[in-house]
């Protein structure tokens, strides 16, 4: 089956904005992540329409830990009731869920939670992936090392197998939001050939229409994977 290379099947995002959009209308920072969670409601909710096959986010990085402790508590309440309240949402639009980075080293009932959602939306159609307590750089050293631990020779493809997102389309397209240009540690390995689109879009006002946008960019885009 030869792949349609216009139709990006995997997209990810950086979603960065939350603190400046609060500060930009005088505002706590705490309000600023429950816009930004918003955001994600409103860009799940549209999946559907987009065709694409895997939507990654980036929630929760293993350098977030470095921010004030009443900051990590709020992302991670708030990471608790967006479970609880869109966990049927997400059954009922058959979307599956999936989540990557060290998740496990969360809160007890934090990883119980993402547990049952996991095996909740196992059979989802189309799938979100969410990047927890995630460090691309940690995610490579994990998998050089379990390709190293089964014996044989460790290489691109043998690494490639270990990654947390070895089940997921390769990376098509990364957008990252909020005017900053860089990669703050996200997908690593996966971005070697994926397109790059850095918006001034704060992230809490992301709209389902800017990732269509993206997608159209996307679709204009000559891949040449380092040919001509």
């Amino acid at each position: 089956m030869v792949l349609d290379q216009s139709r990006a099947r995997h997209v990810a995002i950086i979603m960065d904005g939350n603190g400046r959009w609060a500060k930009k209308r005088a505002l706590p920072r705490a309000v600023g992540h429950q816009r930004g969670v918003e955001a994600v409601r409103r860009l799940v909710r549209a999946l559907e329409g987009t065709g694409l096959e895997c939507l990654t986010l980036y929630a929760f990085s293993s350098e977030n830990w470095k921010r004030p402790d009443e900051e990590v508590d709020d992302l991670m309440n708030l990471m608790r009731k967006f479970i609880k309240s869109d966990l049927p949402e997400f059954i009922a639009n058959d979307v599956k869920l999936k989540i990557i980075g060290d998740w496990q080293s969360l809160a007890p009932d934090i990883v119980a939670m993402l547990e049952d959602a996991l095996a909740q939306t196992a059979n989802g159609k189309q799938t979100l992936a969410v990047a927890l307590n995630y460090g691309g750089q940690h995610e490579i050293a994990r998998a050089a090392a379990k390709a190293a631990a089964g014996g044989g020779e460790v290489s691109i493809d043998t690494i490639a197998a270990h990654l947390d997102t070895a089940d997921l389309p390769p990376l098509d397209l990364l957008i990252r939001t909020s005017g900053e240009i860089r990669l703050s540690n996200f997908l690593l390995w996966q971005a070697a050939y994926a397109e790059m689109l850095f918006v001034d879009t704060l992230w809490p006002d992301f709209e389902p229409a800017h990732l269509l946008q993206a997608l159209d960019d996307f679709a204009r885009r000559e891949r040449r994977y380092g040919g001509r």
